[in-house]
C-alpha cells in the first residue's frame, strides 16, 4: 500500500473561497488504486509556504508520494515549481515530459505546464496541474509507474528484471 499526501495550491482553496475539486479527483484515483491519503491540506501560492510543507511530508518519512496540484502554470502567482526544484535531491523529468506529451492530444495548452517531479529522501513528489479534468488526465499517465517508483525509491526492488523478449539459440 503507497502513502499519498495531496497538496493543493491555491489563494482562494486556502481561504476556502473555492471547492477543491482537483484533491478530490487525487483522492478518489488513490482510493481506487487500493492506496491511502494519509496528509492533505490547501496552502496559497506562496513559496515558502510551499516550500515548508513539502519539505515536512517528504522528511517525516509517513508519506511515499506528494501529489501536489495548482500553481504550475505561466500566471504570476503560479509558483509550485519555484517551490519545489529547490527541495529535490534527484528530478525525475520523464514524469512531467510523459504528462505533457500524453496530454496534449487532447488540450494542447497542456505544453505551458511546467510542472516538476523528484525525490526528496525516499519520497516522490509530482506536480499536477490545477484543474479536475487535467489532474485526471495527468494520473492515467503517471499511477502505472508510481509503484515502480516507490519500490525503487524505498529500496523494495534493488534490480530491474530484464525485458522478455525472444529466445535466442
Amino acid at each position: 500500500m503507497i502513502n499519498y499526501g495531496i497538496l493543493t495550491i491555491s489563494d482562494k482553496g486556502s481561504r476556502g473561497e473555492r471547492y477543491d475539486g482537483s484533491g478530490a479527483v487525487i483522492q478518489d484515483r488513490v482510493a481506487l488504486q487500493g492506496d491511502r491519503v494519509v496528509r492533505y491540506d490547501i496552502v496559497p501560492d506562496e513559496v515558502d509556504i510551499i516550500r515548508r510543507r513539502l519539505i515536512e511530508w517528504a522528511d517525516a518519512g509517513d508519506v511515499n508520494v506528494i501529489l501536489t496540484t495548482g500553481g504550475t502554470g505561466l500566471g504570476p502567482r503560479d509558483v509550485t515549481p519555484e517551490a519545489t526544484l529547490p527541495i529535490l535531491d534527484k528530478l525525475v523529468p520523464g514524469i512531467p515530459e510523459a504528462m505533457r506529451m500524453e496530454t496534449f492530444g487532447k488540450t494542447p495548452t497542456a505544453i505551458l505546464s511546467r510542472a516538476v517531479a523528484g525525490v526528496r529522501k525516499k519520497c516522490l513528489i509530482v506536480n499536477l496541474p490545477g484543474s479536475p479534468g487535467g489532474v485526471r488526465e495527468c494520473l492515467e499517465v503517471i499511477i502505472p509507474a508510481i509503484t515502480h517508483a516507490v519500490e525503487i525509491i524505498t529500496g523494495t526492488v534493488t534490480e530491474h528484471q530484464p525485458a522478455q523478449g525472444p529466445k535466442r539459440s
